[in-house]
């Protein structure tokens, strides 16, 4: 006959083992944050440029495609003002938990995050911009995406697309897409080639609109 485990000792160890996913949870969430915001990335990303570059009129709604940990979050939702939107888009739980909680914190109410599902942003509204960075190589059928999102792009909508041309050493292999790829894939979509910037070193930046 196996031995009876106490009711108290049962809730204890069920207790234990949450606080424990919860730790891993927190960890994983902290360890993605710190690869995405890798030291020495504002030198090469330059993320105040891209930004400038991006030409946003306040009030605009931008679409913050792959937001990780918010590293271009913050910058556009400061770019755009009060009366502007950034939805922070994601399919990561954890990592939106902590853009919502550091938007809180830093007083800025024109954030929203989004979790996303692997083939829909499921943006609440149309916007003028979607933007990405080091995203684009995640997407499965990226064509067949952003031909799905034109749903969420206004008249005159944009598309801002920032991506490895080769992977960096700490990067896999497959998180680098050709500029030639790229833009034959929006092309595809459905989407007219607007501009090229050519100031970031290690990667394309590449801009699309869907008229």
């Amino acid at each position: 006959m196996e031995p009876r485990i106490p009711c108290r000792a049962r809730r204890s160890a069920a207790a234990l083992a949450l606080a424990s996913l919860a730790f891993l949870a927190g960890a994983c969430t902290q360890l993605k944050r710190c690869a995405y915001e890798e030291i020495g990335r504002d030198e090469w990303q330059q993320p105040e440029r891209v930004v400038e570059a991006l030409a946003l009129e306040p009030g605009s709604r931008v679409a913050d495609l792959g937001s990780g940990g918010g590293y271009f979050t913050f910058r556009l939702a400061r770019a755009l003002g009060p009366a502007g939107r950034v939805y922070a888009v994601d399919v990561d739980e954890g990592l939106n938990a902590y853009v919502a909680e550091r938007a809180e914190k830093e007083g800025l109410a024109n954030i929203e995050v989004v979790l996303a599902e692997d083939n829909d942003p499921k943006l609440p509204e149309p916007v003028d911009l979607v933007f990405t960075s080091d995203t684009y190589h995640h997407l499965e059928d990226r064509t067949r995406y952003f031909s799905n999102a034109k749903q969420y792009l206004r008249p005159h909508g944009r598309v801002a697309i920032v991506e490895f041309g080769e992977a960096p050493s700490w990067f896999l292999p497959s998180h680098a897409t050709s500029a030639e790829t790229i833009r034959s894939e929006m092309e595809a979509a459905g989407y007219r080639f607007v501009e090229a910037h050519d100031f970031l070193e290690r990667q394309h930046f590449l801009v699309f609109s869907v008229d």
